[in-house]
């Protein structure tokens, strides 16, 4: 694989899923990837057995990479792990805290040794912080940050879907280091980086912190439903399909009334002609609206709303998003089969680079000891 980082060594002592994100996007982009692995592999080799008996997450987050099978206890792999770091240009892990440091590989111990390496620290909690001894798992930090008390509907918190602050601390790893990489062309030099699942989190939760410390309370759980706009909400057709309709300025909520609801009286008049008026009367201004999605099927409303120049989406299944015609993907080699994934998300000019195989345990053990003196 060629790309921007093509030359970059990249050693990595990770498992789950934020390090594996990061190192996955630094493979993306050209770098040379070694993943040191446990003997009984990263655990989330072992989540589930959905992709031709591989995990889901392993095949998403480990493609490109080359596996090697250390025991960091061990005296002969110590050492090896050791000149393979001595020839890196980035060394990231994300051990449980304070175990880096005991093994032998803590990031400024590295560092000191090797001035041009960069290294990133991925932990639950700030490591230094008085939460460091916590298990940090994604649902374990959505709760700790207040996520789960904005999600989910008016009755109970709920959980995002997916693995959010897994993802965003590994995207911020990613960003960082390409920083580093920047600043050490510069200086020669390279830096200590630290990133946690908890102050990733944290970044993302600025507006409700913000809401709560000065505007006196963090916005309330309203499902599919906005706390301050209206009508923003969920509407079932007649079909029972649902969509999701959000009106934000007077110029849509005019459209909307004359083209949709058939009232264009509402638009400088009544009860909802401001937004105001609107969120004070949402419960009726909703009735009136479910009224005419009664009338007709999704697709119908759909096409309706989208003639109109009104903000919708489905409210699509998985399956219906595995259809859906806007999904780009990529097909990925591994040891029992291809599989297809979302494509990566920025879109690049010039050829498209083809990602790399998802390797078996081990893969590139051999070849590896051999490469670094074993």
């Amino acid at each position: 694989m060629t790309g921007p980082l093509e030359g970059l060594l990249v050693v990595t002592l990770e498992q789950a899923v934020a390090a594996p994100y990061c190192t996955s996007r630094l493979a993306d982009a050209g770098a040379r990837v070694i993943k040191i692995e446990r003997e009984s592999g990263d655990f989330a080799r072992a989540y589930d057995s959905v992709v031709h008996g591989e995990s889901a997450y392993f095949v998403w987050l480990n493609r490109g990479k080359e596996s090697i099978v250390l025991d960091i206890k061990d005296d002969d792999d110590q050492a090896l792990l050791h000149r393979m770091i001595a020839g890196a240009d980035v060394f990231v892990q994300n051990l449980i805290p304070g175990a880096a440091d005991r093994a032998g590989f803590g990031g400024e111990a590295l560092r000191e040794a090797h001035p041009h390496l960069i290294t990133a620290d991925i932990s639950g909690y700030a490591e230094e912080g008085p939460s460091r001894d916590m298990k940090a798992y994604d649902m374990l930090v959505q709760a700790e940050t207040g996520l789960a008390s904005i999600t989910g509907t008016p009755e109970a918190p709920g959980r995002v879907g997916v693995s959010v602050c897994d993802i965003a601390a590994g995207m911020y790893a990613y960003s960082a280091i390409l920083e580093a990489v920047i600043s050490r062309r510069q200086t020669g030099k390279g830096q200590g980086i630290k990133v946690s699942l908890f102050d990733g989190m944290a970044d993302w939760m600025a507006v409700p912190l913000l809401h709560n410390d000065y505007g006196g309370a963090a916005p309330a759980r309203v499902g599919l439903r906005h706390p301050s706009i209206a009508p923003y909400s969920n509407f079932r057709c007649a079909d029972g399909g649902l969509l999701v309709l959000s009106i934000q300025n007077e110029r849509e909520w005019a459209s909307f009334a004359a083209d949709i609801l058939g009232r264009p009286d509402y638009a400088n008049d009544g009860p909802y002609s401001t937004a105001a008026l609107r969120v004070e009367n949402v419960h009726r201004l909703e009735a009136e609206i479910q009224s005419v999605f009664d009338q007709h099927d999704r697709e119908e409303m759909a096409a309706k709303l989208l003639n109109a120049g009104i903000a919708f989406g489905r409210v699509n299944s998985v399956a219906e998003f595995s259809g859906h015609p806007d999904l780009r993907r990529i097909e990925v080699a591994t040891g029992t089969g291809p599989a297809a994934i979302p494509a990566p998300p920025a879109r690049l000019t010039g050829a498209p680079r083809e990602p790399g195989p998802v390797p078996s345990l081990d893969e590139h053990g051999s070849a590896l000891r051999r490469e670094f003196g074993a």
